[in-house]
């Protein structure tokens, strides 16, 4: 597909937003006599990836590998901007699932198909170029101090109750995503549009409550856990289930009317300086132990199965995976990105109505 001006609206939107330095890089050299590099650029925090990269050294410690934490809007943006440079990165991981299968879409990645991309559910992999190797439920969080047990909403429609009771007990204690810094945030804002009919409403009761707009997940998760904000919508949950086990007083709610799912996606860029180091890596993380390693050490949710549970099934419940494929490019286009936004901004405002 062809880039037309709805294309280049976004790379205008996106580079114009992408920081001019680069994130925290980290070096993990190889623990035996260096045979090979791997260079990914990852929205997953170091500290939380690090653990996944010294077990694949484990099994291959020849390959050294640099690690660059880098947000998903980033991501994005310097791979169109860096592409075919000496730092370039021979893979992306991003919970952008949308600028992942864009770049899919626009022939910037690599294909790959093995046994274990092949065990992948239909709904984890588009075209064997984009892969999702964790997923990760979308859900409210809120301090157990300030929001008492009996007010905490379940779904949506109660959520939407409690920000318009006349006592207003959220009003400046409420945060979520900025959709305009974070792409994620903007991801699932426009998915809550397309499955939720009172998506609107909600936006405009967040609004009306003066609602806290940050752009990363652990800015918002910091402000819940002081006391500051007393609840945040459409988070990731993982994320906070790491502060409850370090003591945070924190609860997660996974929306009882649906719970998105996002994908955190790896795509092998044409531009790769190690492909095939790339390709390898992958399968790791789709193998057995990859998955393993991820969910008890990462404390990420595996997109497989673990051995005897039923091959390629859904996460359970009320989850609803957002899919990978050329649905997910509707919102990127310029248009219609820019009516979102102006909507949503609109919603933003009416906290300074009368």
């Amino acid at each position: 597909m062809r880039r037309g001006w709805g294309g280049w609206l976004l790379l205008l939107l996106v580079v114009g937003q992408a920081s001019a330095a680069p994130g925290d890089v980290q070096r993990f050299p190889a623990r035996g006599a260096a045979t090979a590099q791997l260079r990914i650029h990852g929205s997953t925090d170091i500290e939380v990836f690090a653990t996944v990269i010294a077990d694949y050294q484990r099994l291959h410690p020849g390959t050294e590998i640099l690690y660059e934490d880098v947000i998903t809007q980033d991501i994005y943006a310097r791979y169109l901007r860096d592409r075919g440079g000496a730092q370039a990165p021979d893979m992306l991981i991003s919970s952008g699932m949308d600028l992942q299968t864009k770049l899919v879409n626009d022939g910037h990645a690599l294909p790959h198909r093995s046994a274990q991309t092949d065990a992948l559910p239909p709904w984890a992999q588009w075209r064997h170029e984009a892969f999702g190797i964790s997923y990760e439920p979308v859900a409210m969080v809120y301090n157990t101090r300030t929001l008492p047990a009996a007010r905490v909403p379940r779904t949506r429609r109660q959520l939407l109750e409690l920000l318009r009771a006349p006592d207003a007990p959220l009003h400046g204690k409420v945060g979520t995503y900025d959709v305009e810094r974070s792409s994620v945030g903007y991801l699932l804002a426009t998915q809550d549009g397309q499955r939720g009919s009172m998506a609107g409403a909600l936006l405009g009761a967040l609004g009306d409550n003066g609602v806290h707009l940050e752009e990363r997940t652990g800015v918002l998760l910091d402000q819940v856990s002081s006391g500051k904000l007393s609840l945040v919508y459409n988070v990731l949950g993982s994320y906070a289930q790491a502060r409850i086990e370090a003591g945070a007083p924190l609860g997660i709610v996974e929306p009882e009317d649906y719970t998105l799912v996002v994908l955190r996606t790896a795509v092998i860029p044409r531009s790769s300086r190690h492909p095939e180091e790339a390709r390898r890596f992958l399968d790791y993380l789709l193998s057995p132990r990859g998955q393993q390693v991820l969910s008890r050490e990462a404390r990420l949710m595996p997109i497989l199965p673990a051995q005897g549970q039923q091959r390629g099934r859904s996460p359970e419940r009320s989850y609803r995976p957002i899919q990978l494929g050329p649905g997910l490019l509707v919102y990127l286009d310029g248009l219609k990105r820019r009516q979102f936004l102006e909507a949503w901004r609109g919603s933003m405002r009416q906290q300074a109505g009368p």
